[in-house]
């Protein structure tokens, strides 16, 4: 049996809108109202600020202080079967005299070194509405979205992903400056290596998501189920081959394609190129035709068994932070979407503009009532 986190308590201070804020919860659904710009999806980003990277918003840790501030905490108590755990981050004092404010991360009052430290706690994913044009978005987008499906499985995925970048960057300096044979040969070895791994942790994730989404096809609901593939021409190559092999004909691929990479000024070929194709399961249909509001199921249904795909492959269910999720739903979908939520394992963190979107959830959820720099029930 999986254990099942939930937040208890969420403390701010010097966050975004945020001077000071000391949050009690007590059950698995968290309903967040207010105006706009009341400082709801505020909350969402502290929480996300627990899992690698940076965060729902991707901003800087500086940009989060509250105005006039350089330095923010925040801080949340985890009660799961085992008991509670005490988890911190944020800006704090220099280390030295004229140095910025050092990033800090704390588990049960003792220092690690990054958000990694977390992962033994705690998993977060999250649907917000930039990512509704998703599928009809860049590549690049989509990509950003699949490391971060990869990211709730496996924490260490984003290191390998800034090692690959680093490595392309890396080449292309060296194709630049017209280095000698040997140095390009140990570049791409380099880039070999991580490139497969990249690949393959895109590979898996998506391979399993789509068999989680198919299983459960036949669900009656009114989401439906997308089908998943990582396409490009990297892809292509990798396909079938063992992980040995694809390192030695990419770094062949590599060699032979020198003259024609530093023409176009980066390198052509590999997973920095690939894309997370999806298709309507039931219609068989690219979601870049579907409409809005079938892409809008479609992601939403997608990020949702991805939620249980993490807790069991991970055995940790994890937060689900949903920003402005119910507020283009009709009456039976924003009821579907309610009692899907119910059976997912982890704790769920829904924002909405209006307090009767969540006015059905009266004695099922928290109802947090959010005002500039305040919240409570």
């Amino acid at each position: 049996m999986t254990d099942a986190p939930r937040v208890t308590r969420l403390i701010l201070e010097d966050f975004r809108s945020y001077a000071a804020l000391d949050l009690s919860l007590s059950r698995r659904l968290v309903a967040l109202s207010g105006e706009n710009g009341s400082g709801k999806t505020n909350l969402l980003e502290a929480l996300s600020l627990f899992a690698p990277g940076r965060g729902l918003r991707r901003a800087e840790l500086g940009a989060m202080a509250r105005q006039g501030r350089d330095r923010f905490a925040v801080s949340l108590t985890l009660s799961a079967g085992e008991g509670e755990h005490r988890l911190g981050c944020g800006l704090g004092p220099p280390l030295e005299a004229g140095a910025r404010p050092a990033r800090t991360y704390r588990v049960d009052g003792l220092s690690v070194t990054s958000a990694l430290g977390f992962a033994e706690h705690v998993r977060l994913v999250w649907l917000t509405p930039d990512q509704d044009g998703l599928f009809r978005g860049t590549p690049g987008e989509r990509r950003r979205f699949l490391d971060r499906l990869v990211l709730a499985m496996d924490s260490r995925h984003a290191a390998r992903v800034t090692a690959l970048e680093r490595a392309l960057r890396s080449r292309n300096r060296l194709l630049e400056d017209g280095a000698a044979g040997r140095w390009l040969d140990a570049a791409e070895r380099e880039l070999a290596e991580l490139a497969v791994a990249v690949a393959a942790a895109r590979r898996e994730t998506a391979g399993r998501l789509d068999a989680e989404l198919l299983a459960a096809s036949g669900e009656d609901t009114p989401f439906p189920f997308a089908r998943l593939v990582v396409s490009g021409e990297f892809e292509d190559l990798a396909a079938g081959l063992p992980a040995l092999d694809l390192e030695d004909r990419y770094r062949a691929q590599l060699r032979d394609s020198r003259a024609r990479d530093l023409a176009a000024g980066r390198t052509l070929i590999g997973p920095q190129s690939a894309d997370l194709l999806v298709r309507h399961g039931p219609k068989d249909l690219p979601a870049e035709s579907c409409s809005t509001g079938e892409q809008k199921a479609l992601l939403l249904r997608l990020v949702l068994a991805h939620a249980r795909l993490v807790e069991r492959v991970g055995g940790l269910a994890p937060l689900v932070l949903l920003d402005e999720v119910a507020a283009h739903l009709d009456p039976r979908r924003r009821a579907a979407l309610y009692g899907t939520l119910e059976t997912i394992g982890g704790q769920v963190w829904m924002t909405g503009a209006d307090p009767g979107l969540f006015a059905e959830l009266e004695g099922r959820a928290d109802l947090v009532r959010v005002t500039p720099g305040q919240a409570g029930r």
